[in-house]
């Protein structure tokens, strides 16, 4: 073979890995995103039953314009033991006041840094139209 031969087989070879590189790069990036997504998701679908646990009348299992006394099972039939589990995530309430909620949430996949798994958290308050999700990895 010629110089000129050899020379476009190894430069065929980097790019070809580069390209490979880029798209596991792309196909984990897409995986952690939607991960993440699944679990937001989940968590505002949650806070939208804490509150109307939050509204519902105490004759009608509800708190009566208080979050105390709700547990993981008013928010879900999935529960296993204090947490809920879906093909998302596993899902537990961290705090319960009168007036607010938090609701933490941790996805099967891994998360930003590629180690530890997507991980986020929801404030439910009782007046807010929008309550405040963080995501923590």
């Amino acid at each position: 073979m010629g110089q000129q031969q050899l020379v476009l087989i190894v430069l065929g070879v980097i790019v070809i890995s580069i390209a490979i590189v880029v798209g596991i790069t792309m196909f984990f990036d897409n995986a952690s995103s939607s991960s993440r997504d699944g679990v937001v998701n989940d968590l505002v679908n949650f806070a939208a039953r804490a509150h109307v646990y939050y509204r519902r009348p105490t004759l009608m299992g509800g708190g009566e314009g208080s979050f105390t006394g709700i547990v993981i099972t008013h928010l879900s039939t999935r529960v296993t033991g204090t947490s809920i589990v879906n093909a998302n995530g596993t899902y537990t309430i961290t705090a319960v006041t009168a007036t607010d909620m938090t609701i933490n949430g941790k996805g099967m996949d891994a998360g930003y840094n590629g180690s530890t798994p997507v991980e986020a958290n929801i404030l439910v308050r009782d007046d807010a139209l929008a309550d405040s999700v963080v995501v923590v990895n």
